[in-house]
């Protein structure tokens, strides 16, 4: 449960620091934050923020990790210092717990080891959710698809509760998270779906999109690959370099998710839109219409963003798994062909999802 775990301490008291730490070592790793340092990448297990003087209260660092627990809570603990006004303090952290600093340092360990122990059943319940979101997300798309092979209705609150099950999932538990657990499923096309869906959800957050257009991408994502329904298992997972009309037929499933979608009669514009163009490139050099700059929308760029970011980073029978490096270098000499705005933008989720970033 606490593998890869660890206890954050801020403190301007170098001593006690020290001793605390050992004490939390018996149980969890502990980092001791310098104020010369940036914040760790990966997000603490709890927090212990111990500061004495006017001067590391206001340094960066500390200011940092004020933002960061104001944006991110993480269970923390304030010790509050003779030498300096605490008013507000707790607050600025969203500390949990306040106690003096010259409790017994017996006392504060007992205080940071009960807020481990709620931040790891915390942490637990968080896994059991994700797996069962993942779970269900799962069965809608894999649903969805043999409906679509069959040639049958497609279930659009299926779809709805299907994104909603994606949204909840990395809003919870963040793209990193997400896609380790969708990253199991054996069905290279299903695991592709539910990770651009995960990165479009992502995404959204991080651009700050509203409610209505955040589900819009997130489903138009979760949608963008229906037409591979049609299309033979043994092309879509051929080891090897397909051939010409193999290459036309598998480009055709743009056209075909968007028909099925059409043929629905609820499905919104939009969405029908990405499944058709989330191919295309700026200097129209895409397929299958060979569209160009304006005639490209928004949200085509941002699900084509998603599309080829997770494409590039999957397992695929062809080829292993580009590093994200390569895959950043790729779509940076994309010159012309994506969004440089939006893709400096995905930029943040980028880091995320090579790694659980906090936040």
């Amino acid at each position: 449960m606490l593998q890869d775990a660890f206890v954050l301490i801020l403190s301007d008291r170098p001593g006690p620091a020290a001793g605390l730490a050992r004490g939390i070592e018996r149980v969890v790793a502990c980092t001791c934050l310098d104020f010369g340092a940036g914040l760790p990448p990966k997000r603490p297990l709890a927090v212990v923020v111990d500061l004495d003087t006017p001067r590391t209260a206001t340094a960066a660092v500390t200011e940092a990790l004020a933002v960061r627990l104001r944006e991110r809570p993480v269970p923390t603990l304030l010790l509050t210092g003779a030498s300096r006004d605490d008013a507000g303090a707790a607050d600025s952290f969203g500390a949990q717990a306040v106690l003096p600093a010259a409790t017994p340092r017996e006392t504060i360990l007992a205080k940071v080891l009960e807020m481990i122990d709620g931040a790891a059943r915390a942490a637990a319940a968080r896994t059991r959710r994700l797996n069962q979101r993942a779970e269900v997300a799962t069965g809608i798309v894999t649903d969805l698809f043999f409906q679509a092979s069959a040639d049958r209705r497609l279930r659009d609150a299926e779809a709805d509760r299907g994104t909603e099950t994606v949204l909840a999932a990395v809003s919870e538990a963040g793209i990193r998270d997400w896609l380790d657990v969708v990253w199991r499923h054996d069905a290279q096309v299903y695991q592709h779906t539910l990770s651009v869906a995960g990165y479009a959800a992502a995404f959204g957050t991080e651009i700050g999109l509203p409610e209505a257009d955040h589900r819009r991408l997130t489903k138009a994502a979760l949608l963008h690959d229906i037409g591979k329904s049609r299309i033979p298992a043994s092309i879509l997972n051929k080891p090897n370099g397909l051939s010409a009309e193999e290459t036309a037929l598998m480009r055709s499933h743009a056209i075909l998710g968007a028909d099925l979608l059409r043929a629905q009669g609820d499905v919104e514009p939009e969405i029908i839109d990405v499944v058709r163009h989330h191919h295309e490139k700026l200097d129209g050099s895409g397929y299958p219409d060979g569209l160009a700059g304006a005639q490209i929308s928004d949200l085509v760029r941002l699900v084509a963003i998603c599309d080829i970011f997770s494409a590039l980073t999957e397992r695929r029978a062809y080829r292993a798994p580009l590093s994200v490096t390569e895959a950043v270098r790729i779509m940076t000499d994309m010159r012309g062909q994506l969004d440089r705005t939006l893709l400096n933008a995905f930029a943040p989720v980028i880091a995320r999802s090579a790694c659980q970033i906090w936040p």
